[in-house]
């Protein structure tokens, strides 16, 4: 039995299925770029084999156990472990960033066979869900698992050890899945007092033949909220040599880093503030309220909710600014109600799978950073939603007007085959094709990235081809179009 039919995802009409099957067929050899995600260069630097295959698939995606945990799976079942004690520990401390760490560093006090069998199990729970399609893909086209049948409790222990036994073979090294995978660039996500040595490791490396650069995600250090925000901005300090408990020194000391990331290779920035709003203090403003704040952190006594906020707000323009003086494409994912779980959030700590979309405005939030910065046309600002709602209604109207702003890809909860022909359909009689930038994945699970980008490229296959089929759009066009979609917006968009 096969878990890939051949024609998955295209149309079910015939005449349309065969456009779509064409023009999928002329752009399923081009390589993958992934601008934005969330995997480590570490991996490649270093080159070691991967886990097991709970720790691989399982105990880094929140996709996946946020599932589990829904139908009454515990979190300690599944191997995620908890934060640690905060007195008598030897256990090394979190490092002072949003991302959790990687595959390849994941710790279990669960037996990883229990651990997998578990999830076998309960497989069946991810039926219809974009998750199903890209573990399928995985296990089909890199384990070739496709004749044991589908993952259960069954065939459990068949993966498993058949994916455990490849992950020890040089051919499911890093480096050679990489080149496997087709990938001409993978863009990480770091902290903004990250050393990148692994990056620079890897651009010093005469046998390494690929790329691999970083992202600047300073939200540590732009949000006061954040449990590291004072560690960060000391260690901020630290690493310019700048004193960031100065308006102006702060701002140097933003400034140089996001130029110490340019220089190891990064084209953008990443922002996960959890609303859009923007603001434009005058510089005095901006000062009194970045003294007010830092002065009294972590307390909070003399500064609101409101004040921090709005603090946030004005840093997004001050990122506008910068990015206009040095390049860097500037992304916002927002609309993020973070660890609503507080039960979980208070044992396990972030990223744990009870991150919620909430409503979000961006006609009025966005206003002030668009009205300063929005008719430049060397800035790029590239906006993701988790509200699928302001797609027609607001952001492909926006994006539609000014230069500077462009529609990121369906992203995180509506990274779907349904999320991905919603947001066609909402944005494109507004915006066009050409004011988004095609696809990234977005994902810490590296494996999965060859099943997330086919997946993509079969949706665009199947939305141009309802355009033909409705003689909307020539055939030439849509052709033109899947290369565009599936490589040129990206590597125009992210400057790569």
């Amino acid at each position: 039995m096969s878990l890939l039919h051949p024609d998955r995802l295209f149309a079910t009409d015939p005449g349309t299925r065969a456009i779509a099957r064409r023009l999928f067929d002329s752009i399923a050899d081009l390589p993958i770029l992934s601008p934005h995600g969330h995997t480590s260069a570490q991996w490649f630097a270093e080159n070691q084999p991967f886990p097991n295959p709970a720790a691989l698939f399982l105990q880094p995606d929140h996709y996946l156990f946020r599932m589990l945990y829904s139908q009454g799976i515990s979190l300690d079942a599944i191997g995620i472990l908890p934060r640690p004690p905060k007195t008598g520990t030897s256990r090394k401390p979190p490092s002072p960033s949003s991302e959790p760490a990687p595959e390849s560093e994941a710790i279990t006090y669960a037996d990883p066979r229990e651990v997998w069998r578990l999830f076998a199990a309960n497989y069946h729970l991810f039926r219809g869900t974009p998750s199903r399609i890209w573990l399928d893909y995985a296990f089909s086209e890199l384990f070739q698992l496709g004749e044991a049948g589908r993952l259960s409790a069954k065939t459990a222990d068949h993966y498993y050890d058949t994916i455990s036994a490849a992950l020890q073979t040089p051919e499911f090294l890093p480096r050679a899945l990489y080149a496997r995978f087709h990938i001409e660039v993978l863009a990480t996500t770091d902290d903004p007092s990250a050393s990148l040595t692994h990056h620079q490791a890897l651009a010093s490396d005469p046998s390494w033949h690929g790329r691999i650069i970083p992202t600047f995600r300073p939200d540590p250090v732009l949000d006061p909220d954040h449990e590291h925000f004072t560690h960060s901005l000391h260690k901020l300090g630290e690493l310019t040599r700048e004193d960031t408990h100065t308006w102006k020194g702060y701002l140097n000391a933003l400034r140089k880093r996001r130029l110490f990331f340019k220089a190891n290779g990064a084209t953008a920035t990443d922002h996960g503030h959890p609303t859009a709003h923007t603001a434009d203090l005058t510089p005095e403003e901006a000062g009194r309220l970045f003294t007010n704040i830092i002065g009294i952190h972590p307390r909070h006594q003399s500064t609101t909710p409101k004040e921090h906020d709005l603090f946030r707000a004005h840093m997004l323009t001050e990122m506008a600014r910068m990015s206009l003086e040095d390049g860097l494409v500037m992304q916002l994912h927002c609309g993020a109600f973070r660890n609503h779980n507080r039960v979980v959030y208070k044992k396990y700590g972030s990223d744990k799978g009870a991150d919620i979309p909430q409503p979000t405005d961006y006609v009025h939030a966005l206003r002030p950073v668009l009205s300063r910065y929005g008719n430049e046309p060397d800035l790029r600002i590239i906006v993701f939603t988790l509200d699928e709602s302001a797609y027609s209604r607001e952001l492909a109207p926006l994006a539609g007007h000014y230069p500077a702003l462009k529609l990121g890809p369906p992203w995180w909860f509506h990274d779907s085959p349904e999320g991905m022909l919603r947001y066609r359909e909402c944005v494109t009689e507004t915006a066009g094709f050409y004011n988004s930038v095609g696809f990234n994945d977005d994902t810490r699970a590296f494996f999965s990235i060859p099943g997330r980008h086919d997946t993509a490229r079969r949706m665009d296959a199947t939305y141009l081809a309802r355009l033909v089929a409705e003689h909307r759009l020539d055939e030439d066009e849509a052709f033109e179009l899947m290369q565009d979609l599936t490589y040129n917006f990206a590597n125009k968009a992210y400057r790569l």
